[in-house]
């Protein structure tokens, strides 16, 4: 086993035991050198353990005492609670609430802690430029042609490499690009469901999920989440008989930013395909992790094909280029004709440019600049939402991606906090937002990915003072 691999899994294990309250705060962690003996690795693979914890924030130093799991995350903003949704189908939309959030999507006076993407000033702008350019010389006829109807063959080809990351182990003839995230989405629920299906998802679920299988008639079941390790098995197995499909983000969802142990993929892949139920995997967050490597997807345990996943560069790369894809499986066929329907074509230069990024090795550059951004951005938020908001103030502890969940006390409730904090120029995404059920009113999801500043602190500040205002009512 190579000291890389070593040191990695070393730290993913110890982050993991915190993250699920195995490890306390406070707790002791063992010493460099105990931990040389236990693991028997030399004494820099150590260091370089508590090296990346403490880049994470999971632990920190005390001089002349050793390493201890930190205080901050766990003794001054608790867990928010385990979802418990009805276990009852239902299609409650809180479609005004979600129109008047996304309405003023576009504004530019406007703190947006309401949109789940990263902020422009942090996405490589310049070097996209220049590949849009390349690809309308490099295309015969300029670009102006369709694309082949499975998409961009160069593309598929690096997806089909990065794949190899979490264990996909895709080939090019494996994908089909589409139109964006939602894009590959909206196809697999087409193909797989029919109004009147139920499709099971976490709850709170990002909202355009939920409009999504509301506009194409399935009843939405949520299952009850964990804000660390996402669905609960238990859950999932008792409602098996009235799941016609399933949807996850298994990867940081939004909004929680849970991510689920690798075992509970694996046994959720495992269920699912006994009882011949397919699975949508919505991965567009899987390349934003904090730690030190990829998590693994719901595909890379896949054995007979009943794994549609699904990505896209929409949450890392370019928003507006609306570059997507799917690895459907054995519902290859129906995907291609659906595709072959609604969009013949995906768009060329813009994939041609993308494939180019990818394979020029630009895109992990600007990936690990990325995830350390985020990561950096999280750890601030939490300290300033430590300092400024309402006592007893609750957050997830997202592991990657871009979401940052919100439990205030019960009386806090977050429609009215947005319809304060608008008046200030800043946008929030009241809970109710990810549910069709009567729950997460005194819950907010926050966005991560806006660049750090004075301004961001300051408006973060705004958001909860705005909170106690409510709170002292």
């Amino acid at each position: 086993m190579s000291k890389e691999f070593l040191y990695t899994e070393i730290a993913d294990g110890i982050a993991g035991q915190i993250r699920n309250g195995i490890l306390k705060a406070g707790d002791k962690l063992p010493s460099v050198r105990m931990l040389c003996q236990e693991h028997q690795v030399s004494m820099n693979t150590a260091k370089r353990v508590f090296l990346e914890l403490e880049s994470q924030s999971l632990v920190e130093s005390k001089p002349q005492s050793g390493y201890f799991v930190s205080q901050l995350l766990s003794a001054k903003l608790p867990l928010p609670e385990v979802s418990r949704p009805s276990l009852i189908a239902n299609n409650d939309e809180p479609d005004e609430l979600i129109s008047k959030v996304y309405e003023n999507m576009g504004k530019k006076d406007l703190t947006f802690f309401s949109i789940g993407i990263p902020s422009g000033d942090l996405l490589p702008q310049a070097k996209l430029k220049k590949e849009i350019v390349n690809a309308t010389r490099e295309l015969k006829d300029g670009g102006t042609e369709y694309e082949e109807l499975q998409g961009n063959l160069k593309l598929r080809r690096m997806i089909a490499v990065r794949s190899l990351q979490w264990g996909g182990n895709l080939s090019e003839n494996d994908l089909i690009t589409t139109n964006g995230g939602m894009n590959a989405l909206s196809f697999c629920l087409m193909a797989l469901g029919k109004p009147g299906d139920t499709v099971a998802i976490e709850s709170p679920c990002y909202p355009g999920i939920l409009q999504l299988a509301n506009g194409l008639g399935l009843k939405v079941l949520e299952l009850p989440t964990h804000p660390t390790t996402g669905i609960e098995i238990e859950a999932l197995k008792k409602l098996i008989p009235k799941i016609d499909l399933c949807l996850l983000i298994p990867n940081f969802n939004s909004p929680l930013g849970s991510c689920m142990p690798d075992e509970n993929k694996k046994e959720i892949v495992k269920i699912l395909s006994e009882n011949n139920i397919p699975l949508i995997e919505d991965d567009v967050y899987g390349d934003l992790y904090f730690g030190s490597s990829r998590p693994k997807c719901c595909k890379s345990f896949d054995k007979d094909g009943n794994v549609l996943y699904c990505s896209s560069i929409s949450k890392t790369l370019a928003p507006g280029y609306r570059v997507g894809w799917i690895a459907p499986g054995k519902y290859k066929d129906k995907i291609m004709k659906l595709k072959l329907l609604h969009s013949t074509s995906s768009i060329s230069i813009v994939n041609e440019a993308v494939a180019n990024f990818l394979k020029s090795g630009k895109y992990e550059k600007h990936l690990q600049q990325l995830r350390r951004t985020l990561q950096i951005n999280y750890q601030n938020y939490v300290q300033t939402i430590a300092e400024f908001f309402p006592e007893g103030t609750k957050t997830s502890r997202p592991q990657g991606g871009l979401s940052l969940w919100i439990e205030f006390d019960k009386n806090i409730r977050t429609t009215e906090l947005y319809d304060l904090a608008i008046k200030q120029n800043i946008s929030i995404a009241p809970g109710r937002m990810f549910t069709f059920q009567q729950q997460f009113e005194n819950c907010m999801r926050l966005c991560i990915g806006l660049p750090w500043s004075e301004n961001t602190q300051a408006k973060l500040r705004q958001v909860g003072q705005l909170a106690k205002k409510i709170d002292l009512r």
